[in-house]
């Protein structure tokens, strides 16, 4: 039976897959949907980036999962990709959805333009405040699903986004599928486009905005089904 284990972005908790959990569930898999140090229920837990990867191992070392299918979205594709080389033979599949990928001797705001978050991060006092709700148009999100995310969101918790990742083997070498939301722009960041390209990684492309657990969630666990059955 294959395990997922599924990590949402910045701001979010465990609570942003409600609607992809059961889908997955009356599909056949055992999901556990993680909230990480900092946020949701966990917020105020002092945490940095590597503080992030621990707590994915530490999740499928408790449980004692096999065949486990990691998923990052956005945020948590960085220490996803670093926690799915540290899991060994436990792991399946990564997948990452319209996430950052890890780069070893980088950070998150390394991989793009990132000086209005570094800004952001100086104004309150080394957090990440979650988005004005205008920030969402065109994401393919209602009005009632803007506001959860923005009401339910809480500050992300800075060091995550500065600590540098750290990677012990090329990301080649994972088993992985790249799910891009198009609504949010069609390129891929690197590595990952050099990955996809090369036939190493699968691409799945979802006409959708950059938070398809709510926009689509049931589209976005078809998805993840089916990548239990690529090679």
């Amino acid at each position: 039976m294959t395990q997922f284990v599924v990590v949402a972005g910045a701001w979010l908790g465990a609570w942003a897959w409600d609607e992809v959990v059961p889908e997955l569930r009356a599909a056949g898999h055992e999901v556990h949907a993680l909230t990480l140090s900092g946020l949701a229920e966990k917020q105020g837990v002092p945490a940095g980036q590597q503080t992030h990867v621990q707590d994915i191992v530490d999740e499928v070392e408790r449980l004692d999962l096999r065949d486990v299918v990691l998923v990052g979205h956005s945020y948590s594709g960085v220490p996803v990709g670093q926690a799915a080389e540290r899991i060994g033979d436990r792991l399946a599949r990564v997948v990452f959805v319209d996430s950052n990928v890890p780069v070893d001797g980088e950070s998150f705001l390394d991989s793009f333009p990132s000086d209005h978050i570094t800004k952001s991060l100086a104004e309150n006092s080394g957090v990440w405040p979650p988005p004005d709700p205008a920030d969402f148009a065109g994401q393919d999100l209602t009005d009632e699903q803007i506001a959860r995310i923005v009401t339910d969101g809480t500050p992300h918790p800075g060091a995550t986004l500065t600590e540098p990742a750290v990677l012990a083997r090329p990301l080649a070498d994972l088993p992985a599928t790249y799910v891009k939301c198009l609504l949010d722009g069609d390129e891929l960041p690197t590595p990952a486009d050099e990955l996809v390209a090369s036939g190493r990684w699968k691409l799945v492309r979802m006409e959708t905005g950059h938070w398809p657990m709510f926009s689509r969630p049931r589209e976005l666990a078809r998805v993840l089904d089916e990548s239990t059955t690529r090679s």
